[in-house]
């Protein structure tokens, strides 16, 4: 069978709406690192934090300076805004980015009891297309226009409000199910018609809170492709986000690469390469420190675990039994190693000779005593911003990137 044209891209919003978990959050370090790690794995774009936000700034701006020195390449970064002229004046002031997300909500709940009267519909599609054109005319590379609370916006509505943002200058429409409120089968015939009418690249934007959020992040995506049109799918590393969640990112990924229906149909974008999958998961797993579900898609520990005699019998007489796919595909299958023994890390109150010993480890040697007292002054910095032991990849991001984690590490305050 011949696969359909359009293709299938995944952009991760990890570090917009999976740092919004409650009760959680990423230091700066952290979601530099995330940013990194979805990089190497090939995902198209990350959505990478929030212009407007002070708190914010300089990280946005040292991860834009990363990726203009082919560190951090060629994964696009984009920032969230409201969809309103003062927002993105705002961000544009505050950073060099050059590639946004305008949300604003669309339902009838929202626009009566979110904005209490201080819009109507009409207003939030002016406040929208006055925020593109601005974006459009201050030199934005790429637009997107969420309709938040897409699923339970009426349909007429969320089709003028689509061809008002298209005609705009906008480049895609997020179409989010902020609530999990879709099952497959509503959001498959919801952004068949948006898709078919607008005629406009569809990103998904899902929530898990009835369990579905993959499931229906997917059959979006079947739709906006069945009907001629890009689809964008927005994950998180694990699953985090608000409430139950966003979709996983590794999980949407095997959907498209092994269900029935879409792996011989359907084309995702290849430059990921999931043998990154396992360094991820395990990475943000300890970042949020939130363990990883025992029976996680994939990278739970017993996702490739079998029990049962006629299980364990088949699967060791051919793999393919009990296993759809394989471990070594998502990067699993190396030994860890657990030190028993002495063990010397670097943190907030290091001395010089620790320090070295731990970056003799990774085979990092440093010019001079005065480049080592430099890093090991920044890696005190990081372990006070992380407050948790740092990574080998975070200690090797540092050291051969002093100046863009001193910038990472900096708050200004607002004046």
């Amino acid at each position: 069978m011949k696969k359909k044209e359009n293709m299938i891209y995944i952009l991760d919003v990890t570090n917009r709406d999976g740092v919004q978990t409650s009760r959680l959050g990423l230091a700066k370090l952290q979601k530099t690192m995330i940013n990194l790690y979805l990089n190497d794995m090939g995902i198209y774009q990350s959505e990478f934090g929030f212009p407007v936000t002070r708190h914010e700034t300089n990280y946005l701006n040292a991860n834009l300076e990363l990726a203009k020195r082919g560190v951090l390449k060629p994964m696009i970064l984009e920032g969230w805004v409201r969809a309103i002229t003062e927002d993105v004046e705002k961000a544009i002031a505050l950073t060099k980015v050059k590639h946004l997300n305008l949300s604003i909500s669309t339902s009838e709940q929202m626009i009566e009891g979110k904005f209490k009267g201080k819009y109507t519909k009409k207003d939030v599609i002016r406040n929208m297309v006055k925020a593109v054109k601005v974006a459009k005319k201050k030199g934005m590379k790429t637009i997107g226009v969420n309709a938040e609370d897409a699923s339970r916006t009426d349909m007429s509505y969320l089709t003028e409000f689509s061809l008002a943002a298209k005609s705009a200058g906008c480049d895609r429409i997020r179409y989010c199910d902020t609530l999990g409120f879709d099952d497959p089968f509503s959001i498959y015939d919801r952004v068949a018609h948006l898709a078919s009418s607008v005629k406009v690249p569809i990103e998904l934007h899902c929530h898990n809170d009835l369990g579905m959020v993959v499931a229906c992040s997917v059959a979006g995506a079947k739709a906006a492709v069945d009907s001629g049109v890009d689809a964008y799918i927005n994950t998180t590393v694990n699953g985090m986000g608000e409430r139950a969640g966003n979709a996983d990112l590794v999980s949407v990924i095997l959907a498209i690469r092994h269900s029935s229906g879409f792996r011989d149909e359907y084309k995702l974008d290849d430059r990921i390469n999931l043998k990154k999958a396992w360094r991820i998961a395990k990475y943000t797993s300890y970042a949020f420190g939130i363990a990883i579900p025992v029976n996680q898609v994939a990278v739970g520990d017993n996702a490739f675990a079998h029990e049962s005699g006629i299980h364990a019998d088949g699967a060791l007489k051919d793999r393919r039994n009990y296993e759809l796919y394989d471990f070594e595909e998502l990067g699993r299958g190396e030994p860890e190693l657990i030190e028993t023994g002495r063990s010397i890390t670097a943190g907030e109150y290091s001395g010089i000779k620790g320090f070295r010993n731990v970056y003799e480890k990774l085979a990092i040697k440093f010019k001079n005593q005065k480049e080592a007292n430099s890093i090991l002054e920044l890696v005190r910095y990081a372990n006070v911003h992380t407050q948790k032991p740092l990574t080998e990849d975070e200690l090797r991001f540092i050291a051969e990137n002093p100046d863009i984690a001193q910038k990472i590490f900096t708050m200004t305050p607002h004046k």
